[in-house]
Formats: C-alpha cells, sequence, structure tokens
C-alpha cells in the first residue's frame, strides 16, 4: 500500500475551505492543430544513393521512443550521449535547481500546520529584607503555538504556486535534458561532416599539386605559357586556403563537444565518426499535432509559469481578506528545573487568543498587487501562446527542411557525378591539347565545389532529423529514467500535491 504524507492529509483537512481567485485549467491545444503545415508532406522523402540519402517515411500518430538518439545505430553517438547525461554542469544544474524547488515545495507544506515553539527562561535575582539580603533563583518554560486559519485559501493558492515552481523546474530539467542529446548528436555530425570536407580538400589539393607538377614539366618543354603555371599555383594556393578555416571549424566543434561531455578540451575521448557510418533513420514517428503542447518541455513550462501566475492572483486577493489567527500559550514557573513539570497548579499558566485581523487602508497597496498579478497572468498567457506558436512553427520547419534536403541531396549527387565526370573529360582534352587551359581550371573549380557541397548535404539529412526529434519533444515521457534528479524529495512533494489535490 502506497503511503500518504502526514503533511499531505493534514494540508487536505485545511484546504476543505475554499480559495478565492482563479481555479487554474490546462490550456487545450489550438483548436486549428489539425495539421503541422499549410501544404501536406510527402509520407516519403527523395532519396539518393549515397549514405545519408534513404528515403525517410513520416508514420504519423506514432510516439517518439525516450532513446530516440539509438535510431541513428552509432555506438560512438551512443556512448558520447551517455557521458553527456553522467558529466554536463549545465544538466547537473537542471537538478539540482529541480531538487531545490522540490525541498520548497515540502517547506511551504508546512504553512497548513500551527508552529510551537518552546522557550525557557532562568533568573536570579538578589532581595533585601528585614531579615538582611537573599538570592534567588527561578525557572521558566513557556510553550507557544500559533495556528493561521487558511479561510480563503491564501495559504492553498501560496502552495499551488510553489508546486507550479517545481513542475516549472521538472520541464526546464527536461529541455536542458533534451538541448544536451541534440547538441551532442548535432555536433557529432559536425565532426563528422568537417572530417569529410577536410578529407575532400586533402585529395583536392593532392590532384592540384600532381597538376602543378605536370605543368611545370610541360612548361620546361614549351608545350605550355607561364600563365598557365602562374594560373595552376594560384588555384591551388586557393584550395589549400581553405584548409585552415574547416581545420578551425573542426578545434571549435571538438572544444564544444569536451563540454557538453563535462570534461576539458584536453581530456580529448571523442570517438571518431564518419558520415559513411551512420544510419539515417527512415521510419520517422511523427505525433499528431494535437499532442504536441503536451510533449514540448518548453510549452510544459510556459504552462507552469501560467499556472504559477493564476494562483498568485488567488494570494494578492486573499491578502485583502480578513486574517484569522489563533494562538495560545502554557507556562510553568519553578525554583527549581526538576519541578518545572510537577509544580502545583498555583504555578502553571496557560492562555489562548483568537484574533481576526481585517485590512482597511493601506494606501492601495493591497489593491494594486492584486492588479499587477493579473497583469502577470496576463503576461503569462501572452508568453504561453508564444511558446504554443513557436513549437508548432519548429515543427513545419523542421518537416520541410527534411523534405527539401532530401530533395538537394538527390540534385548535388547527380551534379557531384556530372562535374566529376566533366572535369576528368576536360583534363583528357587539355592534355590532348584540344581545349585551353583555363577550360580545365573551370572544371575543376566546379567539381571542388560540388564534391564540398555534396559532404554538407549528407550531413544536412541527419542533422534535420535530430531537428525533427527536438521540434518534436524527444520522447522524454516514454524515458526509463524519465526525472533523473526528482529523487525522493521531488516524489514525497507530488504524493502531497496528489493528496491535498493543490494542483
Amino acid at each position: 500500500m502506497k503511503k500518504i504524507p502526514v503533511l499531505g492529509v493534514l494540508a487536505a483537512l485545511c484546504l476543505s475551505s475554499c480559495a478565492v481567485g482563479p481555479d487554474f485549467e490546462r490550456p487545450e491545444a489550438p483548436a486549428a492543430a489539425t495539421a503541422y503545415t499549410a501544404e501536406p508532406i510527402p509520407e516519403v522523402s527523395e532519396s539518393a544513393d549515397i549514405p545519408g540519402g534513404a528515403a525517410q517515411r513520416f508514420l504519423a500518430g506514432q510516439d517518439i521512443p525516450g532513446d530516440w538518439w539509438k535510431l541513428f545505430r552509432s555506438d560512438a553517438i551512443n556512448k558520447m550521449v551517455e557521458r553527456a547525461i553522467r558529466a554536463n554542469a549545465s544538466l547537473a544544474a537542471a537538478q539540482a535547481t529541480l531538487r531545490q524547488s522540490a525541498y520548497l515545495l515540502r517547506a511551504q507544506a508546512g504553512t497548513f500546520l500551527p508552529t510551537v515553539d518552546a522557550q525557557g527562561t532562568v533568573q536570579r535575582a538578589k532581595t533585601s529584607s528585614i531579615f538582611g539580603p537573599s538570592t534567588n533563583t527561578s525557572f521558566g518554560a513557556v510553550l507557544g503555538f500559533s495556528y493561521v486559519l487558511d479561510i480563503f485559501g491564501g495559504n492553498r493558492r501560496q502552495f499551488e504556486a510553489v508546486g507550479a515552481q517545481e513542475d516549472y523546474e521538472h520541464f526546464q530539467l527536461e529541455g536542458t535534458f533534451l538541448s544536451l542529446v541534440s547538441n551532442v548528436i548535432v555536433a557529432s555530425i559536425d565532426l563528422a561532416s568537417l572530417r569529410a570536407q577536410i578529407a575532400v580538400t586533402e585529395d583536392i589539393i593532392k590532384s592540384q599539386t600532381q597538376e602543378l607538377d605536370l605543368l611545370n614539366q610541360q612548361f620546361q618543354l614549351g608545350a605550355v605559357a607561364k600563365g598557365d603555371v602562374l594560373a595552376q599555383q594560384a588555384q591551388l594556393a586557393q584550395t589549400q586556403a581553405t584548409l585552415p578555416p574547416l581545420e578551425k571549424q573542426l578545434a571549435q566543434v571538438r572544444n564544444a563537444i569536451s563540454v557538453l561531455l563535462g570534461r576539458l578540451p584536453s581530456e580529448d575521448q571523442i570517438d571518431e565518426i564518419s558520415l559513411d557510418t551512420l544510419y539515417l533513420p527512415q521510419d520517422i514517428p511523427l505525433s499528431v499535432p494535437a499532442k504536441l503542447v503536451d510533449q514540448r518541455p518548453d510549452v510544459r513550462a510556459s504552462e507552469a509559469l501560467l499556472h504559477q501566475a493564476s494562483a498568485q492572483v488567488g494570494v494578492a486577493t486573499a491578502a485583502m481578506l480578513p486574517q484569522i489567527q489563533l494562538s495560545g500559550n502554557y507556562s510553568s514557573n519553578a525554583a527549581n528545573v526538576g519541578d518545572l513539570f510537577t509544580a502545583s497548579p498555583s504555578n502553571i499558566t496557560w492562555s489562548l487568543l483568537g484574533s481576526v485581523t481585517q485590512p482597511i487602508f493601506h494606501g492601495g497597496e493591497l489593491w494594486f498587487r492584486r492588479r499587477a498579478a493579473q497583469a502577470a497572468y496576463d503576461a503569462a498567457a501572452g508568453q504561453y501562446r508564444n511558446t504554443v506558436l513557436t513549437a508548432f512553427s519548429d515543427v513545419a520547419t523542421a518537416l520541410r527542411t527534411l523534405e527539401l534536403d532530401a530533395e538537394a541531396l538527390k540534385i548535388q549527387l547527380e551534379a557531384e557525378r556530372s562535374a566529376r565526370e566533366n572535369f576528368e573529360i576536360t583534363r583528357e582534352r587539355f592534355r590532348a591539347g584540344a581545349i585551353s587551359y583555363l577550360s580545365m581550371l573551370d572544371a575543376e573549380r566546379v567539381d571542388q565545389q560540388a564534391r564540398i557541397l555534396l559532404v554538407q548535404a549528407q550531413a544536412n539529412r541527419f542533422a534535420d532529423t535530430v531537428q525533427l526529434f527536438q521540434a518534436l519533444g524527444g520522447g522524454w515521457w516514454n524515458r526509463d529514467d524519465r526525472g533523473p534528479a526528482t529523487e525522493e524529495e521531488a516524489r514525497d512533494a507530488a504524493d502531497t500535491l496528489a493528496t491535498t489535490g493543490a494542483r
């Protein structure tokens, strides 16, 4: 049997009275959320005969797996994601913040209970009389209590607000988790893309160097002009100049991955990843649009802030109404400590006080604080709507990007093959003396650019897929390690909330 927290039971008794202010209701998904895009998305994307060029199918209505990154079938990516989850500093900070909010929620639950304080006193006094001076010592003990009756629900609304803050931190944690995993995968793809571009560039430099050596030999024999040699030297230098920026980007990405993994750049433990070894997920689960507001961590976090703002309206309203407080004390005095609890009734006193406080004039403070709380709620509502619109925009953008980049890769593969074939034919014609060197140089530039663009187009397919999974919420609700930082404290707080019905 599940144990019900004592705090929750007592709080439930206190909450039996009404609570002023609006009762929060979760916003529904937009009525128009029947599709992600204005134009239908093809069920199957274009394909290209190259790694990363497989056709992708969108499976409407299917759920996203919690470990969606494993769909890329890369042991290297899986290992880096696991390392990042264990050691990333931002994730650890979000986990600690969630624990903090859970503790604060438990602390707020204490407002439903009476406060009890004990006080002990010792007094030593010297007196004079006709019999001479005397010194007396007396001991006292006072047990006092105070309890505010939550007649109008001010404490309840404050508890509700703190609970909403705990919700917010939970979804902030889920958002941090999703961003971390996505950033690790995208950075890994960037790393593989840059390595491939560097390899292509080095291959081009090697080819151009050989071409320059051949031209120099032909120049020595008088077969070509000096201008042709200089043009080739310039082309080689231009290609060589593109290599340092690529290596610079590679170093930046490696260092960024180190931060994501919670390591120093000197602790280089990044596995080698190649675009040719990555698997492009072919069956893409696409949840129905109406579920997006439940799946996106940023939308749920914004909803929690809206809930908190709603509760604060109730807090401000209750502050304008009568406050009823009960207080009392029980005290005992004796000449010896041991007699404090066995003294005669004549040494024992007690009191019980009930008071009602009705704010009358506070210079408009309470009124305007309530108006300010209502304005804060309106602001939170506007921010929530903007977050929802952004979420749908992200998904629509990701879907169109996947569609168009699939087409782009197919076209770029054809362009690269045509450029390569044209360059080989042009080079042979130049060596046969049928065309000028400048014609061959132009064909070489087109081939070089086409090879680089093809690598980039390959990487885009993988990165686009990550973007879609992130835009859909990342399947956090299906993870086995969901809420990795909730700890027992957060679970107890959630039990308290469930018992009191404050949410």
